[in-house]
């Protein structure tokens, strides 16, 4: 079995993604982003931050490198921005401005930023796509592997927002509002690391 997939690269790539990706944990993140919209909205939107995010990890996996030398930016410069950006969004959430029914529901958008990146596809989940792709060292087992646990990942981030809505139906109103707040709190929270990442790697690097 080892001869056609290489299961140990398989494992780890599932293992260290899963965690820093943490499907579970974006739940109450999904739900307070889409709380006011519809249940075939809400599909739409995790089928949507699914494939973005997916796209977003394989397109930096195989090219980043690249072009983030040729950009001349940093990865903590790519860590910090994600990190503000989660700021703003954290801001909504706390102050009610997602819950303003005169304010555009933006689906896709939505969808593609924040939970498509830099939510499910950031800095740190990037970072380890590119170190993985690093170790392949061209075998059809080892690049089997990394895109089997690749697609495990996707697939547990599909299936967390996909049945979000169960969650939201049990909670009620009052419960959505509540787990609203504490993701405007959680999110807040994310951002919050992200950038003294940044900012500790900056004072490092000099």
């Amino acid at each position: 079995m080892s001869d056609i997939i290489n299961l140990r690269l398989l494992t780890e790539v599932f293992i260290t993604l899963f965690v820093i990706m943490d499907p579970p944990g974006i739940v109450p993140i999904f739900l307070g982003l889409t709380g006011t919209m519809t249940a075939k909205e809400r599909h739409r939107a995790a089928r949507q931050a699914v494939l973005v995010a997916a796209g977003v990890i394989i397109a930096f996996a195989l090219f980043g490198k690249s072009l983030l030398s040729y950009m001349h930016i940093s990865l903590p410069a790519l860590q910090a921005s994600g990190g503000l950006l989660l700021l703003l969004i954290a801001l909504d959430l706390l102050t009610g401005k997602m819950e303003d029914p005169e304010a555009p529901k933006g689906n896709a958008n939505i969808a593609m930023v924040p939970l498509g990146t830099p939510l499910l596809a950031g800095p740190g989940a990037i970072v380890a796509a590119m170190l993985f792709v690093e170790r392949v060292d061209g075998s059809a087992a080892d690049w089997l592997g990394v895109g089997l646990g690749f697609a495990g990942v996707v697939l547990s981030m599909w299936v967390a927002m996909r049945f979000a809505g169960v969650i939201l139906r049990i909670l009620g109103e009052s419960g959505t509002l509540l787990v609203t707040r504490i993701a405007g709190l959680l999110l807040a929270a994310i951002a919050v690391q992200l950038v003294a990442d940044a900012v500790t790697a900056f004072v490092q690097a000099a």
